[in-house]
């Protein structure tokens, strides 16, 4: 039942198929028109009646638990399509840059192989978009916006599927090529008419939101709870902020506008440029990677790990992020770092305050998050696992992902780690540590207030610069980023409380356990939802 319910899945979603490793789909685009929806709708009901039949009482723990991850994933799936319908406002879910460079970025598969699913789909980007076009009604303006910018990369995208081919790609190539560029051309010109006529709202409100939550967090958490809990950490998280920047200033913590400051001198001091970026998050990974082995915190799994530049396709909505072979895949590809350096239309003063805040010393924090041993170590431990169940690696948790992510920025600041040799270079790091807790945690504040409230877009910045002591680039595009998605960004709190729960508890049951003993159980299921580890665990 597991098998074809996931596989019924993964056929009406080709791209996702893909980016999990699964490549029996590697030649299809999805199909979002109403009738295909429908259809897609009709099918997930089905599979919710046959799995809620299931007698789960007199399963063993671990399929009890599948039984539950498996039952999670097919409801939300339904409640995305039914109930949120994305693919009639949203064009950026129908940009198919994403499933030709997936073909094209890793070699799982002979070039020529790769080359055939790239063709296929190709051709069928025209009819694809066309689709698109007779789909979309209302739209948002800041989603229009958005999939304009990313439109503009897809024939650079084109022009690396073309070295699959080597030097002379073959005439079917060429002319799918074409046309697909062509498409994508004709696609966002008329993206761009729709412009003025976008006004769409993105907030999901009240409703729909308390259900997004539920289902993607899949926990039992209100919009409400989460904002309380929320609410709290950061206060707590400013104290200690204005704690440690006395400490780092050598000032009383009633000094006027001190976090702020303290946070300022650490910028001035650790620049970075356009240039210096990439070599920057290198260095941060080596140094990060040599402490974890040398502390023996977590084992390190094998395997390959690059830092790139963010393909253009993919900017406007994170500033890094880890592109990890999907769990589904068995070939031996890299994992890569994507790191975004500044758009070329950036003013010199944006461009400025961008590289404030992603300074030298808060590149290593970030690094540690989606690198060493945050995303590519996590990622590595959930696919060596030969054993685990085809429904946890389908149904692979992102607040899991992302909690243990948080987890490992605090991890190494509290195992000793710092970015350089200074005497204060753990003050700093600390101090860059806290800002990203209180980041982590204005990120679920500014979801709830978003979709479930009537924040605005000043209120917003000024929230975000004051609690976050954000950099005023940032802001503005975490506010951009919690318009685009919806119950994405609490992923880091809720994750982060439920990882930190569990690793508290294991080291209460188990007092003598070295932190790689408690870290390897933590990350030897997978990557399910805390609440389905807890009880994989017993706990």
């Amino acid at each position: 039942m597991a098998r074809s319910t996931i596989d019924d899945l993964l056929e009406a979603d080709p791209i996702r198929a893909t980016g999990l490793g699964d490549h029996r789909f590697d030649n299809l685009l999805p199909s979002w028109d109403s009738a295909a929806i429908d259809e897609i709708v009709v099918r997930l009901e089905d599979h919710m009646t046959r799995l809620d039949a299931v007698d789960d009482v007199a399963l063993p723990r671990d399929e009890h638990v599948d039984l539950e991850i498996l039952r999670a994933r097919v409801a939300a799936r339904h409640f995305d399509l039914s109930e949120v319908r994305r693919h009639r406002w949203d064009p950026l879910i129908w940009d198919p840059g994403t499933a030709i460079r997936q073909l094209v970025v890793r070699d799982f598969a002979p070039a020529d192989e790769r080359l055939a699913s790239v063709v296929a789909r190709l051709q069928a980007v025209p009819g694809y978009l066309a689709e698109a076009r007779s789909t979309l009604t209302d739209m948002s303006a800041l989603h229009v916006e958005t999939a304009l910018a990313r439109s503009a990369g897809f024939a650079g995208v084109v022009d690396e599927a073309a070295q699959l081919a080597g030097a002379a790609p073959p005439r079917e190539f060429a002319e799918a090529a074409e046309t697909a560029v062509e498409a994508v051309s004709t696609h966002a010109a008329w993206l761009a008419d729709r412009l003025p006529d976008s006004r769409w709202d993105p907030r999901l409100g009240v409703r729909l939101y308390s259900a997004a939550l539920w289902h993607h967090l899949d926990e039992e958490l209100t919009p409400v709870q989460v904002l309380e809990r929320a609410e709290a950490h950061l206060d707590e998280v400013n104290a200690q902020l204005r704690e440690t920047a006395g400490e780092f200033l050598r000032e009383s913590i009633r000094s006027p506008d001190i976090v702020r400051r303290a946070l300022a001198r650490i910028a001035d001091d650790a620049p970075v440029t356009d240039t210096g970026v990439l070599p920057e998050v290198r260095g941060a990974l080596d140094r990060l990677t040599s402490f974890v082995r040398q502390r023996d915190l977590v084992t390190i799994p094998a395997g390959e790990t690059a830092i790139i530049e963010m393909p253009e396709i993919h900017r406007g909505v994170a500033v890094a992020y880890c592109d990890a072979p999907g769990p589904l895949e068995r070939a031996d590809v890299p994992t890569y770092v994507a790191v975004a350096p500044t758009p070329a239309d950036w003013s010199l003063d944006r461009v400025t305050s961008f590289y404030r805040e992603y300074n030298g010393v808060l590149l290593h924090d970030l690094t540690a998050h989606e690198a060493m041993p945050g995303h590519v170590l996590q990622l590595a431990h959930a696919r060596s696992i030969r054993d685990t169940s085809l429904v946890r690696s389908f149904g692979m948790s992102g607040v899991f992902v992302e909690g243990w992510a948080v987890y490992a920025e605090h991890l190494v600041w509290e195992r000793g780690y710092t970015p350089d040799d200074r005497p204060d270079a753990a003050l700093r790091l600390r101090l860059q540590q806290l800002k990203m807790q209180a980041r982590m945690t204005l990120n679920a504040i500014l979801d709830a207030r978003v979709h479930g409230g009537d924040i605005d877009e000043p209120a917003a910045i000024e929230l975000l610069m004051r609690r976050g002591f954000q950099e005023e680039s940032e802001a503005v595009g975490k506010w951009r980023r919690a318009l685009l998605t919806a119950a994405q960004l609490p992923t880091y709190f809720v994750g982060w409380m439920g990882v930190r729960s569990i690793v508290d508890d294991l080291r209460v049951l188990h007092p003598t356990w070295s932190d790689r003993e408690i870290h390897d159980l933590v990350l030897s299921h997978g990557s399910p939802g805390p609440r389905h580890l807890r009880a994989l665990l017993g706990l």
